[in-house]
Protein backbone atom coordinates (compact mmCIF):
# COMPACT_ATOMS: atom_id res chain seq x y z
CA UNK A 1 0.00 0.00 0.00
CA UNK A 2 3.23 2.10 0.48
CA UNK A 3 3.97 2.17 -3.34
CA UNK A 4 0.29 3.17 -4.11
CA UNK A 5 -0.08 6.26 -2.07
CA UNK A 6 3.88 7.14 -3.08
CA UNK A 7 2.78 6.59 -6.53
CA UNK A 8 -0.28 9.18 -6.12
CA UNK A 9 1.49 11.67 -4.10
CA UNK A 10 4.34 12.01 -6.89
CA UNK A 11 2.12 11.78 -9.76
CA UNK A 12 -0.03 15.23 -7.81
CA UNK A 13 3.00 16.94 -7.05
CA UNK A 14 4.46 15.84 -10.34
CA UNK A 15 1.24 18.31 -11.73
CA UNK A 16 1.52 20.40 -9.75
CA UNK A 17 5.09 21.30 -9.80
CA UNK A 18 4.87 21.25 -13.91
CA UNK A 19 1.80 23.67 -13.75
CA UNK A 20 3.53 26.11 -11.18
CA UNK A 21 7.04 26.21 -13.48
CA UNK A 22 6.58 28.59 -16.65
CA UNK A 23 7.06 27.72 -20.15
CA UNK A 24 5.64 24.17 -21.72
CA UNK A 25 7.90 21.36 -20.27
CA UNK A 26 8.11 18.06 -22.38
CA UNK A 27 8.52 15.77 -20.00
CA UNK A 28 6.22 12.67 -20.08
CA UNK A 29 3.75 12.10 -17.44
CA UNK A 30 5.45 8.20 -16.09
CA UNK A 31 8.84 10.66 -16.10
CA UNK A 32 6.89 13.72 -14.12
CA UNK A 33 5.41 11.31 -11.90
CA UNK A 34 8.95 9.74 -11.18
CA UNK A 35 9.81 13.50 -10.23
CA UNK A 36 7.39 13.85 -7.73
CA UNK A 37 8.14 10.92 -6.27
CA UNK A 38 11.74 12.34 -5.78
CA UNK A 39 10.38 15.67 -4.62
CA UNK A 40 8.59 13.72 -1.77
CA UNK A 41 11.70 11.92 -0.10
CA UNK A 42 13.91 14.86 -0.62
CA UNK A 43 10.76 17.35 0.81
CA UNK A 44 10.75 14.76 3.66
CA UNK A 45 14.33 15.07 4.21
CA UNK A 46 14.70 18.58 4.10
CA UNK A 47 11.55 18.55 6.53
CA UNK A 48 13.16 16.02 9.03
CA UNK A 49 16.44 17.99 8.93
CA UNK A 50 14.53 20.85 10.09
CA UNK A 51 12.72 19.37 12.47
CA UNK A 52 9.28 19.57 11.14
CA UNK A 53 9.26 16.43 10.13
CA UNK A 54 6.09 15.12 12.35
CA UNK A 55 3.62 17.74 13.75
CA UNK A 56 0.09 17.53 14.81
CA UNK A 57 -2.47 17.61 11.89
CA UNK A 58 -2.29 18.06 9.12
CA UNK A 59 2.07 18.55 7.81
CA UNK A 60 1.53 21.95 6.01
CA UNK A 61 5.52 23.01 6.45
CA UNK A 62 6.42 19.22 5.18
CA UNK A 63 3.91 19.48 2.27
CA UNK A 64 5.48 22.76 1.25
CA UNK A 65 8.83 21.43 1.64
CA UNK A 66 7.98 18.55 -0.87
CA UNK A 67 6.14 20.98 -3.18
CA UNK A 68 9.45 23.13 -3.35
CA UNK A 69 11.91 19.90 -4.11
CA UNK A 70 9.30 19.02 -6.84
CA UNK A 71 9.44 21.77 -7.88
CA UNK A 72 12.92 21.90 -8.37
CA UNK A 73 13.22 18.29 -9.50
CA UNK A 74 11.07 18.45 -12.15
CA UNK A 75 12.59 21.77 -13.64
CA UNK A 76 16.20 20.22 -13.65
CA UNK A 77 14.35 17.02 -14.86
CA UNK A 78 12.97 18.43 -17.77
CA UNK A 79 16.08 20.30 -18.70
CA UNK A 80 18.39 17.22 -18.70
CA UNK A 81 15.30 15.09 -20.50
CA UNK A 82 15.34 17.71 -22.95
CA UNK A 83 19.21 17.89 -23.16
CA UNK A 84 19.09 14.38 -23.95
CA UNK A 85 16.38 13.86 -26.05
CA UNK A 86 15.43 16.99 -27.17
CA UNK A 87 17.73 17.00 -30.32
CA UNK A 88 16.14 13.82 -31.44
CA UNK A 89 12.82 14.52 -31.60
CA UNK A 90 13.51 17.65 -33.31
CA UNK A 91 15.30 15.23 -36.08
CA UNK A 92 12.73 13.13 -36.29
CA UNK A 93 9.96 15.84 -36.73
CA UNK A 94 12.32 17.41 -39.68
CA UNK A 95 12.61 14.02 -41.69
CA UNK A 96 8.54 13.68 -40.79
Amino acid sequence: MGWLWAIIVGFVLGLIAKAVIPGKQHSPLWLTTIFGMLGAIAGNAVARAVGVASTRGIDWSRHIFQLVAAIIIVAVGDMAYMALWGSRKRQRAQQA
